[in-house]
């Protein structure tokens, strides 16, 4: 599997968390299919099928990133 470069997925998770807020406050469609496409790439940059685990499995792979991180912990 190709990985993708840290500062790529830094910029992808910056991406969507400003997103996610603006659909918070004043979604619409363009933000949603924004918010879609950046879940989709964040998605298959990590190996992974859903936004919540691509966004924890991206935060891994930053520079920093603890490898026995509890934010996979769900409780």
């Amino acid at each position: 599997m190709l990985m993708a470069h840290p500062a790529v997925l830094a910029r992808l998770i910056e991406q969507y968390e400003t997103l996610r807020i603006l659909q918070a406050e004043k979604g619409g469609p363009e933000v949603r299919r924004r918010m879609d496409d950046i879940a989709y790439t964040l998605c298959v940059s990590t190996g992974t099928r859903d936004i919540d685990t691509a966004l924890v499995a991206a935060r891994h792979r930053l520079p920093g990133a603890r490898p026995h991180d509890d934010s996979l912990v769900t409780l």
